[in-house]
């Protein structure tokens, strides 16, 4: 199922695509998709539904992030091969972890706002897992079992607040509009093999970043595995799992986002995202 959420901001509804790529309306049948609402059994309630009964929505408008909220959305560093050599970095011996404010959380072709003092803010298409039922202690084999689906998401950073002051990478992570996620929640089952997924984003129409999750050095099982060691996974937690080569960082000379710059971006099969870069008011 793709699963997404549409109107106008801070008034999304619940949606399903059908087999014709019309949004159903789930509002008044689910939840909103966050937490329990996309836990494995919430899933499976849809699963059981009628979808071509459902409402149709001829003009769902804005399409907001695929999950309402997140108890917590988290980020894995420098994991990508490539990345880390563009980075100057040598590949990471476990995970790195970090977080991103859930205030960040924005739609998938919401406006970025360069925040104010900002002068290195860019750009980082990624994988995106929400997971779907508690996960501690989780072996490697069957971690892909705790994931309730997949989306697109821009973890969009800015490189001074990141790594120029001191303290920890939240801080270059988590301003508005800094987390672009959707437009779709694809559930696990039609993604059979997250390591082999096409990803890309270009800028102002040229492509920048264009890979795919098999250079990554830690993949989707393990991660969860690894987290799980360490914390109890929640139904409804985002955890974006790196980008590839192609930021503006690892750019000569560097090139960061201007109000104005245009981001387009896809994970294969997940959903493209379009956002414009502003400045803050």
């Amino acid at each position: 199922m793709k699963l997404l959420r549409f109107g106008p901001e801070g008034q999304e509804k619940p949606g399903v695509l059908d087999a014709n790529g019309q949004v159903r309306d789930l509002s008044g049948k689910v939840p909103d998709f966050a937490g329990q609402g996309v836990s494995l059994a919430a899933l499976d309630t849809i699963r059981q539904m009628d979808i071509d009964s459902l409402p149709v929505v001829a003009a769902p408008g804005r399409i907001g992030p695929c999950v309402a909220w997140a108890p917590n959305y988290y980020c894995i560093g420098l994991n990508y091969a490539k990345h880390a050599a563009e980075a100057g970095a040598e590949p990471p011996k476990e995970p790195i972890i970090f977080s991103k404010a859930s205030s960040a959380l924005s739609g998938p072709d919401d406006a970025v706002i360069i925040p104010r003092g900002s002068q290195k803010a860019d750009w980082e298409v990624e994988l995106g897992i929400v997971i779907g039922r508690e996960a501690l202690y989780v072996s490697e084999d069957q971690a892909l079992s705790y994931v309730a689906g997949y989306c697109t998401i821009n973890d969009v950073s800015e490189r001074a607040f990141q790594m120029e002051h001191a303290g920890q990478w939240i801080k270059g992570k988590s301003a508005p509009s800094f987390a672009p996620t959707g437009p779709y929640l694809v559930t696990a089952d039609e993604v059979p093999n997250p390591q082999n997924l096409r990803l890309w984003l270009s800028l102002n129409g040229t492509v920048v970043q264009d890979s795919s999750t098999d250079d990554m050095i830690f993949g989707v099982a393990h991660i969860i595995a690894y987290m799980s060691r360490f914390m109890k996974l929640l139904p409804g937690d985002v955890i974006a799992t790196g980008t590839p080569s192609g930021v503006g960082m690892g750019m000569k000379p560097q090139r960061f986002l201007r109000p104005g710059d245009v981001m387009e971006l896809e994970v294969e099969g997940l959903g493209k995202q379009r956002q414009t870069a502003v400045a803050a008011a």
